[in-house]
């Protein structure tokens, strides 16, 4: 009168012989290894562009470098006497009130200026006075180094 469903077990599916397989827990890194070759790429290409882009033709002199740790605000004059801070062009009475707003270690900031070779003396030193006299004590001048024949 019974008819034999099977062995199965009341499941429905079929029972799997022989041992289970062990689940595996090693990281594969070559994705990770493959995205950062490409990231240190795109830096490598990047990081020359990402310097100061006013044209200056600076002064030498045989004044060494100064050492470093964070990137310095840099406040440039050019041969016409256009007044840049960073990459934008500001009057000169607009220098400190923007410095002020960018500054992020306050007057301590670290401020760089570049003035051109053929600049007005007279614009370049205003330009150190107003940022001067705003109270940054931080300031510097920045020439290229003196190449010897």
């Amino acid at each position: 009168m019974g008819m034999s469903v099977g062995q199965t077990g009341g499941r429905g599916g079929h029972r799997r012989r022989g041992r289970r397989q062990a689940l595996v827990s090693e990281i594969n890194v070559t994705p990770f290894v493959d995205v950062m070759l490409v990231l240190l790429i795109i830096f490598m290409v990047a990081a020359p562009m990402m310097t100061v882009g006013v044209p200056i033709d600076l002064p030498e002199t045989q004044a060494r470098a100064l050492e470093t740790q964070t990137e310095p605000i840099t406040v440039s004059v050019n041969a016409e006497g256009q007044v840049f801070l960073q990459e934008t062009e500001v009057t000169v009475e607009e220098v400190v009130p923007m410095l002020q707003a960018i500054a992020e270690t306050g007057y301590e900031e670290r401020i760089f200026v570049r003035g051109d070779r053929t600049a007005d003396y007279g614009t370049v030193m205003r330009v150190m006075a107003r940022i001067s006299s705003a109270g940054y004590r931080n300031l510097g001048l920045v020439t290229l180094q003196e190449q010897g024949d």
